[in-house]
């Protein structure tokens, strides 16, 4: 594998060497990686019975002020492996019973992991692989994890350039990710089960509901709509919890109401989104964020 030395793989393009310094994804030379682990708070059809094979990467494209895993994808906690250390990691949590590996945040590690994935398939991988993404990612990313990726789990965030910008220093985030979960339609076709009910092939999209900002999120769900009607599950997302520079921002500084949520799903209703999944209110808790205490690595 070869650093890059002029690095692309986000959208950022920041032009980073990273064979001398890190990108601004925090990202530099060496995998990091805090925690691979199963993991049973995704949605059911990922989770299942046994958990997903979560692995959590280390550093991140985008810099959302709210960001429940702050600790490492902007404050550096990451065990440094090695690429074949990586490949027994996935092979280990499918020795576990895992239903998939779950790649948490690996745009801006690309080349790594597809290298570790290479190998582990060659010593007996079989289960699917999750891409688990905030959809900023760059159409060329993608496309390396084409050959490998069998479910796109897609954060929509915003639709908002003012949002994107204010939360997450992206102000064309709407404009990426809209194209990203296109391109990742157009490579997955429609959702595939097994027959306990366990996804194997598709695109869940996701959309994180945030306090204050109702009018946005409505017209995310609009925007989900608009996509082609039984090739994607959509899902809805009470879970926000004031997290890291949250509170820089009055509107962000507490919980979703349960007024707020409401309004959220009877507008998914009201535009036929009725095929996937939404959480209780109850799921606003911090015991929902992994402790990263390199488990597993």
């Amino acid at each position: 594998m070869q650093i890059p030395t002029h690095c692309t793989l986000c959208p950022r393009r920041c032009g980073a060497d990273r064979t001398k310094t890190r990108g601004r994804c925090g990202g530099g030379s060496t995998l990091l990686v805090a925690r691979a682990a199963l993991h049973h708070w995704e949605e059911p059809c990922i989770s299942a019975t046994n958990g997903s094979g979560t692995v959590f990467f280390s550093g991140c494209s985008l810099q959302c002020c709210y960001c429940q895993n702050h600790s490492i994808s902007a404050d550096g906690i990451g065990k440094a492996i090695s690429i074949p250390r990586l490949a027994e990691i996935f092979l280990h949590l499918q020795q576990q019973g895992a239903h998939n590996i779950n790649l948490v945040t690996a745009g801006h590690w690309a080349d790594w992991v597809i290298e570790a994935l290479e190998i582990a398939k060659k010593n007996g991988l079989s289960i699917p692989i999750v891409y688990n993404t905030s959809s900023y990612e760059t159409s060329e990313t993608i496309q390396k994890f084409s050959r490998y990726v069998d479910i796109w789990l897609a954060d929509m965030k915003y639709v908002s350039s003012d949002c994107s910008g204010k939360y997450s220093s992206a102000p064309d985030y709407f404009t990426v990710a809209s194209a990203a979960i296109l391109q990742m339609l157009d490579l997955a076709g429609s959702p595939q089960f097994d027959s306990d009910g366990v996804l194997q092939r598709g695109v869940i999209i996701r959309h994180l509901a945030l306090p204050g900002n109702l009018a946005d999120s409505k017209r995310v769900l609009e925007w989900i709509a608009s996509l082609p009607k039984n090739q994607f599950l959509p899902s809805f997302m009470s879970q926000y919890t004031p997290f890291f520079h949250a509170s820089d921002f009055k509107e962000l500084s507490r919980r979703i109401s349960t007024w707020e949520y409401r309004q959220l799903i009877d507008t998914a209703i009201s535009l036929g989104l009725t095929n996937g999944y939404m959480q209780e209110k109850s799921s606003a808790k911090e015991e929902y964020t992994p402790c990263f205490d390199f488990t597993g690595v």
